[in-house]
């Protein structure tokens, strides 16, 4: 893509209230523009990168055999009623009425939309086990949006619900998800701990977060150093030795990019979702519910993925593979040669499907393009200038990495700089 064609302005300044880091970068880079409070825009380069980070979650999620489903934002009261959580879910839910006066709530999360359509088709134990996901946006009514991407009121989440006949095959179904999680969260640069959290209004019989260890975390986790136990402080209060081993436990600050729920039968039971076993007695269905919040991880891969002059994206999910910035001299010959070799490099990569941002815009400076293209934080930089081409190079540039070396035209091959 030609940058002068890229609907995007990148910022010197930005207002006070941004006070975290992520925040801070994705608005000067111009990921993202706040509407409201919790609220936000995902613009042109902030989509690439969602999308990118969406791609991720599907392959995982169609890994673990579950199937994609697009489920309603708008949920009608009664559904909300059959669980009691119209009026307990928490934070409260958005409601609204329509020109009927019928009343909706914005869902939040899901459980009652999917456990109504599982048991108008799911009545036998050959049915099960059954798992289902969507990447879908949520309505959350925070009493308070900070942090950017971090704390919303409006955001997209994936959402797994696995529906089985015995505890022990949810058991081993959810172990497979952990597994699926750290896969993903290590695919975008991520080292989470996972530890045994509060349920909320979601319920059930347990359940454990993805924690990622940050300084702009709002919540608290406690680890044991020695046998591995991590868990919320929210989970257990504020206790000072490992319930395991009795080592003292170290205390963090961190963000949650994922948390999973034994379900057990909260909701099956609560709406008659049932099915024949094979022993011939009607049982409750046995769910789990698994969730990932594609903003926060990608604000979370911001506060792990900077440095001083701005975002460094991994190569998974950043918005493109190359940033090819040709620097005209000013002379006509030599731009006219300039001009020939950055196209020529652009359209390889359109031939070979990677994904070059081209900065063809001739009235910015040499100095502005690089400080703009630090800041945006693409992988792999390419300048084509009159001082390369005398070599018959191109000078590249890691992003993560302070040396530039110089390659020769003929030897150079787009493939090895991409995902």
């Amino acid at each position: 893509m030609k940058q002068s064609q890229l609907f995007c302005k990148t910022k010197k300044r930005i207002s006070k209230e941004a006070a975290v880091l992520s925040h801070k970068l994705l608005l000067k880079a111009d990921f993202i523009t706040q509407v409201s409070a919790g609220i936000y825009v995902f613009l042109p380069l902030g989509w690439r990168v969602l999308k990118n980070i969406e791609k991720i979650i599907r392959e995982e999620m169609i890994a673990l055999d579950a199937q994609e489903v697009c489920l309603p934002a708008l949920i009608p009261k009664n559904l909300w009623s059959e669980t009691n959580r119209w009026q307990t879910i928490d934070p409260p839910l958005f409601k609204i009425k329509d020109r009927h006066r019928a009343q909706f709530g914005l869902g939040s999360t899901h459980e009652e939309v999917i456990t109504a359509a599982i048991r108008q088709r799911v009545k036998s134990y050959r049915d099960l086990p059954l798992a289902l996901f969507q990447i879908q946006n949520k309505f959350r009514n925070e009493i308070r949006s900070t942090g950017g991407l971090l704390r919303t009121r409006e955001f997209i989440m994936k959402d797994l619900y696995s529906f089985h006949s015995a505890q022990e095959d949810l058991r081993n179904f959810y172990e497979k998800v952990k597994k699926a999680y750290f896969k993903i969260f290590r695919k975008c640069n991520l080292n989470p701990v996972c530890v045994e959290a509060s349920s909320g209004s979601i319920g059930g019989k347990s359940s454990h977060e993805f924690m990622e260890i940050s300084a702009a975390g709002e919540d608290k986790i406690l680890i044991c150093e020695k046998c591995n136990f991590a868990a919320n402080v929210e989970k257990t209060g504020g206790i000072k030795k490992c319930p395991k081993c009795k080592s003292l436990l170290k205390k963090e600050s961190s963000i949650e990019i994922g948390h999973i729920f034994d379900l057990g039968t909260k909701y099956s039971k609560a709406m008659g979702a049932n099915f024949v076993a094979e022993s011939g007695l009607v049982k409750p269905i046995i769910m789990g519910c698994y969730g990932i919040g594609l903003g926060r991880l990608m604000a979370a891969i911001v506060e792990k993925n900077y440095d001083e002059k701005g975002i460094v994206w991994p190569k998974s999910v950043a918005p493109f593979d190359i940033h090819l910035i040709p620097i005209f001299s000013r002379k006509k010959e030599i731009d006219k040669e300039i001009k020939r070799v950055s196209e020529q490099l652009h359209q390889t990569g359109q031939k070979e499907k990677i994904e070059v941002l081209y900065d063809d815009r001739k009235e910015i400076s040499s100095g502005e393009k690089f400080v703009e293209a630090d800041l945006i934080g693409i992988p792999t930089r390419i300048v084509v200038s009159e001082k390369t081409l005398k070599k018959n190079s191109v000078e590249l540039k890691r992003r993560k990495e302070t040396k530039t070396k110089l390659i020769k035209i003929k030897a150079l091959k787009l493939e090895t700089y991409v995902k």
